[in-house]
């Protein structure tokens, strides 16, 4: 984020001030945050979003088992998002 922090600091700090109070333990815990973070990233195809979130995951206690288990709820979701597309595909046949 070096070039908003240089030309929009204050935006580079809210963002930074947003993550802080989304990412501690609440309702949720961190590493539950961080995992469902990991879910999104891939979604999204954020190559380096899903490296830093699986990271913080780790260090939030998370194990190799259940990041590869938050990956495969991003693969079921990205497939069954596409499932009714079906229905499109009948319709203009």
């Amino acid at each position: 984020m070096t070039y908003l922090n240089e030309r929009l600091p204050e935006t580079a700090e809210a963002f930074g001030k947003m993550r802080e109070s989304i990412f501690k333990d609440a309702a949720l815990n961190t590493k539950t945050k961080e995992l469902m973070a990991i879910a999104c990233s891939v979604l999204l195809r954020c190559e380096k979003c899903t490296a830093i979130h699986s990271q913080r995951a780790k260090d939030n206690g998370a194990t190799e088992d259940e990041i590869a288990e938050a990956l495969s709820v991003s693969m079921f979701i990205a497939a069954g998002s596409q499932l009714h597309w079906t229905d499109v595909y009948e319709r203009i046949l």
